[in-house]
């Protein structure tokens, strides 16, 4: 049951204030004020909610799709949720699918796909398997916190450069740095690439609204290191939030070509299912003042609701204001030169071997 207190603050180091009710629950609850205040009781002051971490075991790894919108058709997790806390996340909503809340529960009880090698290598040695760019983390982040302690990322990028298989990252994780030896080597073979999601660069803002990702100044670190090594690196400013982040896009932009990113691309806040009330939770907590005027934008690029998921249109909107920001956009790119990462080359795999119980004499 969904705790039916209002948050009158937020929660330090968090991006969600509340566990905002999933649209599976069998059960919901509605506060009502009774005149005494409980119902707008500070949740601030009630326990820290902790991280927690359950080990689960995949039966399968890699996920296709086959949206016309997106730049892969085929990912991996290694985790289910994220630690960064990202109040925007797209991917919030899936955590509903777990019975739990896309608000706090995303961020606070994650799930780590501890058997991913094994499965990732029985997928890709099938006979019938063929390889294509792979997208290494976009539900929830490869390099969110707790890769540092379980190390699945770097396990599965590990099978994928010995068997010369392309890899896609995009990143809010600065930790990417950690396996720069790695993505050397894959990139003098035309094996992976990186785009690194920037917000804002404002370090305040951040701490709001990502409070454990990678502080912006980390990133763009991260982004030279990685550039100087010979790694292909690209930007997302991601997402673009009216009156809250859209002054900064040429901004990012150009941090983003002075550290080495050659080329980018940007997407529009987007708030499918309960990440429209995730969302304006937040707005209501930081921003009171502007709350209405950034969600009455947002209507405006999304055909006068909170979201549209119209393929074609869901990553940048419709609108006056969405051409705007599309304008701008455009304009800030060839000004500065950005132009397009190589494709990425899926001639070179070499299908792991079967493990076999009689071992192997080659």
């Amino acid at each position: 049951m969904t705790d039916a207190r209002k948050p009158t603050s937020p929660i330090k180091g968090r991006g969600a204030a509340s566990r905002v009710a999933s649209r599976f629950d069998a059960t919901t609850t509605e506060g009502v004020d009774d005149g005494w205040g409980s119902v707008y009781e500070d949740l601030a002051d009630a326990p820290k909610p902790q991280t927690t971490v359950t080990e689960e075991r995949a039966r399968t790894i890699l996920t296709r799709n086959t949206s016309p919108d997106v730049g892969f058709s085929q990912s991996l997790n290694p985790y289910r949720g994220c630690e960064h806390g990202c109040v925007y996340c797209f991917a919030r909503p899936t955590h509903s699918y777990l019975d739990l809340s896309p608000g706090l529960d995303f961020e606070t009880k994650l799930f780590a796909k501890t058997n991913a090698l094994d499965r990732l290598r029985d997928e890709l040695a099938k006979p019938g398997y063929v390889p294509q760019v792979t997208a290494l983390g976009i539900n929830t982040d490869a390099y969110q916190p707790i890769e540092r302690r379980y190390g699945i990322t770097r396990q599965v990028l590990e099978l994928f450069a010995e068997t010369k298989h392309p890899v896609s990252f995009v990143t809010k994780g600065a930790s990417i740095e950690r396996d720069v030896d790695l993505l050397e080597r894959m990139a003098r073979e035309n094996l992976v690439s990186v785009h690194f999601s920037v917000t804002t660069l404002d370090n305040r803002l951040a701490s709001r609204l990502e409070p454990r990702a990678s502080a912006p100044h980390a990133k763009l670190r991260a982004m030279k290191a990685l550039s100087e090594a010979g790694v292909p690196v690209g930007v997302m400013v991601a997402p673009v939030i009216p009156m809250i982040t859209d002054m900064e896009m040429e901004h990012i932009l150009e941090a983003a070509r002075e550290h080495g990113a050659r080329e980018a691309g940007y997407t529009l806040l987007r708030l499918p299912n309960e990440l429209k009330d995730v969302f304006r939770e937040w707005l209501e907590l930081h921003y009171p003042e502007r709350a209405a005027h950034v969600m009455s934008l947002v209507q405006q690029m999304r055909g006068g609701k909170d979201y549209s998921a119209e393929f074609g249109t869901r990553m940048t909107g419709t609108g006056v204001f969405a051409q705007l920001i599309q304008q701008r956009f455009r304009k800030a790119r060839a000004r500065l030169g950005y132009g397009r990462l190589p494709d990425l080359d899926t001639t070179r795999f070499v299908p792991p071997r079967r493990p076999s119980p009689q071992g192997s004499l080659f």
